[in-house]
């Protein structure tokens, strides 16, 4: 792998007195896709916020290029290209589709028309719904427009964080065909999802979290065969 985009190690994070990270390392590549993956209280999720600086870890580093940021303000790390589109979707329900997107191209503000424009042309729904409020979208349009915003502000790296949660099986199909495209694009991204088969599809990489440490790790094709994967993933 060339240098990393990201890299985290030794990573110890938790809320309270309650450690969730144990000592965790992570590397993506540029234009990489590596999954995480993980059940119910694995620690995906406070992984995914202690890398983007909603939870301040405990020890440990977390590099993003050349420079540390464990201990930078999420807006800091946003403005260096790390976006993180929350488990949720957590869009603005009462503005438009367009206000949204508008929302997201903070970082690149002086290309936010053109990047729009590129948004719209992945997700042609949203185009057609610009001046729809976001709140009357489908549970599908509703996670097209969460990943639209993030990629307004022209990310190096994205982190997507459960993005097929309650989606339809076709719904499914159709947004990890989508993560593939972005990425063909030349993006970085990781995918921190429980669904196992589609992740193992797309990533380059992965890593399965179980009780807040790696119990497995490799590339995807190695962790698709490993016998060990249903025993760290369901505890069979």
């Amino acid at each position: 792998m060339a240098e990393p985009l990201l890299s985290i190690s030794g990573l110890h994070a938790g809320y309270g007195g309650t450690e969730v990270l144990r000592g965790v390392d992570l590397a993506v590549g540029p234009g990489e896709i590596v999954a995480v993956l993980g059940s119910n209280g694995a620690g995906k999720s406070t992984l995914n916020r202690a890398i983007s600086g909603l939870v301040r870890p405990w020890r440990g580093s977390i590099r993003f290029g050349a420079a540390a940021i464990e201990r930078e303000s999420p807006v800091a790390i946003v403005m260096r290209g790390l976006i993180h589109v929350p488990e949720g979707r957590r869009i603005f329900p009462n503005m438009t589709v367009r206000e949204n997107l508008d929302l997201g191209g903070y970082r690149a503000r002086t290309r936010r028309d053109d990047n729009r424009t590129r948004v719209f042309a992945l997700f042609p729904k949203l185009a057609e719904r610009q001046g729809q409020n976001a709140g009357t979208l489908s549970g599908g349009e509703q996670q097209m427009l969460a990943i639209g915003r993030g990629l307004m502000a022209e990310p190096k790296l994205l982190i997507l964080d459960e993005p097929s949660l309650g989606l339809s099986p076709l719904l499914v199909e159709e947004l990890f065909a989508l993560i593939r495209s972005i990425n063909a694009a030349g993006m970085a991204i990781l995918l921190v999802e429980q669904n196992v088969v589609q992740s193992l599809e797309v990533a380059q990489r992965a890593y399965v979290l179980e009780n807040g440490v790696f119990v497995l790790e490799g590339s995807a094709a190695d962790i698709r065969n490993d016998p060990n994967l249903k025993r760290a993933y369901l505890g069979l």
